[in-house]
């Protein structure tokens, strides 16, 4: 039989993530009425480069659901879509749904709103495709929201509480978001979070800027994406642990790749409610 009519047969819908962050997400608002692949998940990669296989072409072309990151983060996943039309599947771009402004940040999962944003999307997509399972659909939605959710959103409040208003730094843009939800001070040049993110060389004045933040200690800690390193930032974090200023380190898809999205953000958030708690 053929994989998406045993899907089909077994009542499953098959769900097809470009990235796995949301296809966590998507695994736990669907239960055992769902099949759920991710097609970026290596902790250990720079999503940024990712190259489509013939794997996921056939995955994208047999996917009921398809959740993309869009706003220029995964464009290997629209054109996969372009290439492969299919009547009646659904496909939510993450970027379209909360409003992204192009060609800004496209980190939107580092989002909090955001996430609760594209859950309930999820939800409503499952819905559609799966009417007589809604009221399942609909408990594991608030199940998520209330339990999953919890010591992820008890974080975010007591850093925001404790911490509001310190001033820290990072590698790359992809902190910035969850930066503001938390109140803290960002001060890392926006220009060079841009830069590393869009994998252009910074300016020698951001750097300069940078330099001078970390040996005054104008920060009282520096965020690394783990996942998108070049000699610049390499140098920085070294600079920022020689003058002892703590460094968090952060990824871009779920670490260790089997975590669920809550466990792995709330073991970031923990490292960085430590860290802050040594200024």
């Amino acid at each position: 039989m053929h994989a998406l009519a045993a899907l089909l047969a077994a009542g499953q819908i098959h769900v097809v993530a470009a990235e796995n962050m949301w296809g966590s997400l998507a695994a736990q608002l669907g239960g055992s009425r769902v099949r759920v692949t991710s097609v970026v998940a290596s902790p250990a990669a720079d999503p940024h480069d990712y190259e489509p296989t013939a794997v996921d072409a056939r995955g994208f072309a047999t996917a009921q659901l398809l959740i993309v990151n869009g706003d220029g983060y995964d464009a290997w996943a629209s054109k996969l879509i372009a290439a492969n039309p299919v009547s009646g599947r659904i496909v939510l771009t993450v970027g379209d749904l909360v409003g992204a402004r192009t060609g800004g940040n496209p980190h939107l999962w580092y989002s909090p709103a955001n996430v609760r944003t594209v859950a309930a999307a999820i939800t409503r997509a499952y819905a559609k495709l799966d009417p007589t399972s809604t009221p399942y659909f609909r408990a594991l939605a608030s199940r998520f929201r209330t339990n999953a959710l919890a010591q992820y959103d008890h974080l975010i409040a007591a850093i925001r509480r404790r911490f509001g208003g310190a001033p820290v730094g990072a590698s790359e843009s992809i902190f910035a978001p969850l930066a503001r939800t938390l109140g803290l001070r960002l001060l890392t040049p926006p220009s060079f979070l841009q830069a590393i993110s869009e994998g252009s060389e910074p300016t020698a004045g951001d750097i300069t800027t940078i330099d001078r933040q970390i040996a005054r200690r104008e920060i009282d800690v520096w965020v690394y994406n783990a996942q998108n390193s070049t000699p610049d930032v390499a140098r920085l974090t070294s600079r920022a642990r020689a003058d002892r200023i703590p460094v968090v380190t952060i990824t871009e898809t779920l670490a260790p790749a089997n975590a669920t999205f809550e466990q792995w953000q709330v073991r970031q958030l923990k490292a960085l409610e430590l860290a802050l708690a040594r200024r």
